[in-house]
């Protein structure tokens, strides 16, 4: 998955410090969600999340549990004050998904 961060270097440092320990309810939304792990990269401004999921995981299981937890929705509003749509992405859009087209090894 894919979003652009603003390109301010007191907010990209900012938001990597609140990343360095995420408010309990957050992780714990991840884990109830069906993720099994989660990991973020940055290059500049562009921010790349790579997750594993369990079988029966879908994003719109993950988005309604989200939808429920009022501290789950005071962190995503928070993150967007250091996160931006990129170009192409709809209104209200934020983290946009990628299309895989290469794996080294197979399943």
């Amino acid at each position: 998955m894919l979003v652009d961060l603003k390109d301010d270097e007191a907010l990209i440092s900012e938001y990597e410090r609140l990343h360095q320990k995420i408010w309990p309810e957050v992780y714990q939304s991840i884990i109830e969600g069906g993720i099994e792990e989660m990991e973020i990269y940055r290059r500049g401004t562009r921010l790349v999340m790579i997750i594993e999921v369990k079988p029966d995981f879908t994003f719109e299981k993950k988005a309604a549990l989200d939808a429920s937890n009022s501290k789950v929705q005071e962190w995503e509003e928070l993150m967007w004050k250091y996160q931006q749509p990129l170009p192409d992405a709809t209104k209200g859009e934020k983290w946009q998904l990628m299309e895989q087209i290469f794996r080294l090894k197979e399943d």
